[in-house]
C-alpha cells in the first residue's frame, strides 16, 4: 500500500474540527515534519503533527510558534495520540512580548506551567480564556510582567485544584490576621502567630507578602516591592512542588 493511499485512509477515518489554540511548544519530527503541543479551546491540551512543517516555505509552519494564538483545523481522532493539522490561521502573535526579554521570560513560564501541569484532552474553557487574557495583558499593558505572571500563577493553581487558603487561619479560623507574624503550612493553609507553633513544617509569610498574595488572589494590583514579588513567585513554586512531586520548578527562569 502506498504512503499516499495510507494517508487518505487515515484522514477518512478522522473528524475535521476547528478550534482556537495557544502553541505551547514545537519539536522537529522525522526529516520534514514537526509536532506541536497546543492548549485548545474545545479539546484542552493536545499534540498535532505539521506535515512538511520544516519546509521554510510552509505558511502553516511559520505561524505555529510557541505563544501564538491560532485558529486550527485538525483531522482529529480520539483514539490517536497525535492529531494531524489541516490548516491554521494566526489570531495573534503577541509582537511586543517577543521584542522584550522580561515579557518573553514570564510568558514562556505561563505556557510551561500549562504544558507540564494540565492533562491531555481535558477541556478547560476558563483556563483557556485566562491564558489568552494574561498574554494579551503582558503584550499590551504597562503592568510589570512579573506581577501579571504572579496573578496568573495564583489563578492557575486554583484551576488545577491547588487553591491557596488565605482567608482565615487554617487551624483556629481567625480572620483578622493583620499585623501578625504568619506562616503557611502547604497542607492546610495560612496560620496565625499562635497556631503556627503547633506545626513543624511551615513557610514564614511576612505581612507584605501576605497582603500581596491577597491582592493577587482577588485580581487586584498592588505596589509591592521587587523583593516581595520575587518572594511570592518563589513561594508559589515551593507550594506547587509540595503538591506535585514531579514538578521541579519553572525552567524558563533558568535560561
Amino acid at each position: 500500500m502506498s504512503r499516499f493511499i495510507f494517508s487518505r485512509i487515515i484522514l477518512s477515518m478522522s473528524e475535521i474540527v476547528k478550534t482556537e489554540a495557544v502553541v505551547l511548544s514545537k519539536i522537529n519530527y522525522g526529516d520534514s515534519s514537526s509536532i506541536a503541543s497546543f492548549f485548545t479551546k474545545e479539546f484542552g491540551k493536545l499534540s498535532a503533527m505539521v506535515k512538511g512543517g520544516r519546509n521554510p516555505k510552509s505558511k502553516i509552519s511559520m505561524i505555529i510558534d510557541p505563544l501564538n494564538h491560532l485558529e486550527l483545523v485538525l483531522y482529529k481522532k480520539d483514539s490517536r495520540d497525535i492529531q494531524l493539522i489541516s490548516n491554521a490561521a494566526l489570531i495573534s502573535h503577541f509582537g511586543k512580548i517577543k521584542e522584550d526579554f522580561e515579557r518573553l521570560k514570564y510568558s514562556y513560564a505561563i505556557i510551561e506551567l500549562v504544558k507540564k501541569l494540565t492533562a491531555e484532552n481535558e477541556v478547560h474553557l476558563k483556563l483557556f480564556r485566562g491564558i489568552i487574557r494574561i498574554l494579551d495583558l503582558i503584550n499590551s499593558s504597562n503592568d510589570k510582567p512579573e506581577v501579571l505572571f504572579s496573578r496568573f500563577f495564583v489563578f492557575f493553581l486554583g484551576q488545577i485544584g491547588y487553591d491557596l487558603q488565605l482567608n482565615a487561619c487554617a487551624s483556629c479560623g481567625k480572620t483578622n490576621l493583620e499585623g501578625m507574624q504568619l506562616s503557611y503550612n502547604f497542607e492546610i493553609g495560612i496560620l496565625c502567630e499562635n497556631c503556627k507553633r503547633n506545626f513543624i513544617e511551615s513557610y514564614k509569610i511576612p505581612m507584605e507578602l501576605f497582603n500581596y498574595l491577597i491582592c493577587l488572589k482577588s485580581n487586584k494590583m498592588d505596589g509591592a516591592s521587587k523583593e516581595t514579588i520575587e518572594k511570592a513567585i518563589l513561594f508559589l513554586e515551593k507550594y506547587l512542588r509540595y503538591h506535585v512531586q514531579d514538578f521541579q520548578g519553572i525552567t524558563s527562569f533558568k535560561y
